[in-house]
């Protein structure tokens, strides 16, 4: 089990990688469902209040925010959108990983 010190030195990719193996290999829905409720915090900490706002408003998820949602999910490990989920992926890790 890693350290929250070792955690933090790994870049955002490798942190998100590893908590996605270990949720896949859990079989850990809830993990991916906090992911996804963290997204609009994530979009709006790395500066893109219009897609933070277009994920929590309430017109726009009747036709689009699931899809907005899981398109997002799909680039969680990517540039300043990994950066800001950081302390999801660590949390998770240091909670799970054993």
């Amino acid at each position: 089990m890693a350290t929250r010190e070792e955690l933090e030195r790994l870049s955002s990719k490798e942190l998100h990688d590893r908590a996605m193996r270990l949720a896949e290999r859990r079989l850990d829905i809830k993990f991916i469902w906090d992911l996804l409720r963290e997204l609009p915090v994530a979009e709006a900490a790395t500066g893109n209040l219009e897609r933070a706002e277009e994920d929590i408003n309430p017109t726009s998820w009747a036709a689009y925010a699931p899809v907005m949602l899981v398109h997002d999910l799909f680039r969680t490990d990517e540039g300043r959108l990994a950066d800001s989920l950081r302390p999801v992926y660590v949390d998770y890790l240091l909670k799970h990983e054993k």
